[in-house]
């Protein structure tokens, strides 16, 4: 049997299939109260991992959230990212990981989300300008100082991940990785060797037309749907994996949520091993 939760830092318990917020329109209007209905439904129907960012709007999204759920429900965890930031000049977002634009943004996050402390925080990129010492050593105070529960990286090599260890704890990582892109896979093996979470972006992607197809067959075959068979393929994967699938629609919030209960036959994950595609694109995230 699938294990549905899984203890972050190993106490720090979720269920494995979380729920991320990038995708929620967070202008006034029409749409914004959907995107409130959406978060809030997303916590009645028992998901307790929600995954924001500071780049989603400048903390935009972070406040719609807070707009939707606070108070925050007893074991709810919002997790975001910090290190991507606007420039004044050119208005162009990139990676920033000076410490002072860390703990200016962690400290936005934390009056933004209405809490005294981020239980997990996570680098959203490494700044190659930046000392990675610097970028983790500013994260490391604000984790000693009490602002930060647990701290995580996001799209790292193996290497990187290793040198980031002799820094810090490290208990998350995100990556972007699919039924049909497997490119770290390298990085979800070193995740599961130490014990640390491993959260998918982009979990449920599409466009190869055979392995289309295929988990198509499959879905039919199990009575569901393809972005089903490609949640429960990664829940399946490892017990390190905690997709994080993104929409802002109720119904397919409840379609990826339902995912959860969905079960695959040996058969069907030996249809689906072969379908990797190596050449997606890295989209920010």
């Amino acid at each position: 049997m699938t294990a549905t939760t899984f203890r972050i830092g190993g106490n720090l318990s979720v269920r494995r299939l979380g729920f991320g917020a990038m995708r929620l329109p967070t202008e006034p209007g029409p749409a914004r109260e959907v995107s409130l209905g959406v978060a809030r439904r997303a916590v009645e129907l028992g998901v307790t991992l929600i995954d924001t960012a500071h780049l989603y709007g400048g903390g935009a999204n972070e406040e719609l959230l807070a707009e939707a759920l606070y108070p925050y429900a007893d074991g709810l965890l919002v997790t975001t990212k910090v290190g991507v930031a606007r420039s004044a000049e050119s208005g162009e977002w990139g990676l920033d990981g000076r410490p002072e634009v860390l703990r200016d943004q962690v400290e936005n996050a934390l009056r933004r989300l209405r809490v005294e402390r981020l239980e997990l925080l996570q680098l959203h990129r490494i700044d190659p300008e930046v000392p990675l010492a610097d970028q983790l050593g500013a994260l490391r105070e604000l984790l000693t100082a009490g602002k930060v529960g647990r701290l995580g990286l996001s799209e790292i090599t193996v290497a990187e991940l290793e040198q980031a260890r002799e820094i810090i704890d490290v208990v998350s990582v995100q990556n972007r990785y699919s039924v049909l892109d497997r490119e770290h896979e390298s990085v979800l093996a070193a995740c599961e060797a130490a014990g640390i979470a491993f959260l998918p972006w982009r979990p449920v992607a599409w466009g190869k037309s055979g392995a289309d197809a295929e988990i198509t067959a499959v879905a039919a075959e199990l009575d569901a749907t393809p972005s089903q068979v490609a949640l429960a393929w990664l829940l399946d994967r490892s017990p390190v994996i905690l997709p994080i699938p993104g929409t802002a629609r109720i119904d397919h919030l409840e379609e990826n949520v339902a995912a959860a209960d969905l079960r695959l036959t040996p058969a069907h994950r030996d249809r689906l091993a072969g379908l990797a595609r190596p050449d997606r694109p890295a989209d920010q995230v």
